[in-house]
């Protein structure tokens, strides 16, 4: 196979994404919460998968004629931010007014932070909390936490995007990848765990996810704290 057709079957991988996404959608209408997450389990596989093998087959010089990372983002709007909001909204675990100020803090906050272009620092880290809701609403479903303290997350995080702070990608932030690329993978087995048992609680499954979690969210900021803002 030639490059530039490897290079297209990237982008084809990365378009998948957002059937994966219509079926999260479609399980989440449906508040088939265990079926959404596992579709967005895959869809964040495949989001960490396409990186490394359009970087490896260069699609922007093999296959130019598709934007991979505009496709990328569209994508990444869909199953880390929209369906995930419409998730906490529709679940119960935000009564009344506090679902709305979530879902409008959310999706809007998001599509502001999406389309900065400051969004990556020089390390291939995110320049703010990069959006990952996926990640945060997965952990409420889990532990089903006061609403009072899904509302507070969600306006730290909120705010967070928008701050000076250092947060790492599992695969291109090179410091500390040894230990965070064996947690990302360990977060999407604890996330298939959980919604395997439909978030029993009687599991630890949801607490080993939280953990996993707080790593991924404090390994920037603990390096940027280590070594500065540049480090």
């Amino acid at each position: 196979m030639s490059m530039r057709r490897k290079a297209f079957a990237v982008h084809l991988l990365t378009a998948t994404g957002a059937v994966f996404a219509m079926l999260a959608m479609l399980a989440a209408v449906k508040a088939d919460w265990e079926l959404m997450w596992l579709w967005l389990v895959v869809a964040f596989a495949v989001d960490g998968i396409d990186g490394p093998l359009a970087r490896r087959f260069d699609v922007g010089t093999n296959a130019p004629e598709y934007d991979g990372v505009l496709m990328d983002l569209i994508i990444d709007y869909l199953t880390y931010v929209f369906i995930p909001a419409f998730a906490l909204f529709a679940s119960g675990l935000l009564p009344g007014w506090t679902g709305w100020i979530a879902i409008i803090v959310i999706t809007y906050a998001s599509v502001v932070y999406f389309a900065d272009t400051r969004m990556k620092t020089r390390d291939y880290s995110f320049l703010g909390f990069p959006g990952c809701w996926n990640m945060a609403v997965l952990v409420f479903f889990a532990l089903e936490p006061n609403f009072w303290i899904i509302l507070a997350c969600v306006g730290l995080l909120a705010v967070a995007m928008f701050l000076p702070l250092k947060f790492v990608h599992p695969v291109r932030t090179a410091r500390w990848r040894a230990v965070t690329l064996p947690v990302a993978l360990l977060w999407v087995g604890f996330a298939i765990w959980a919604a395997a048992i439909e978030f029993d609680p009687s599991s630890w499954a949801g607490w080993a996810l939280a953990l996993a979690s707080l790593y991924l969210v404090l390994a920037g900021i603990a390096q940027q704290a280590i070594y500065g803002p540049d480090g």
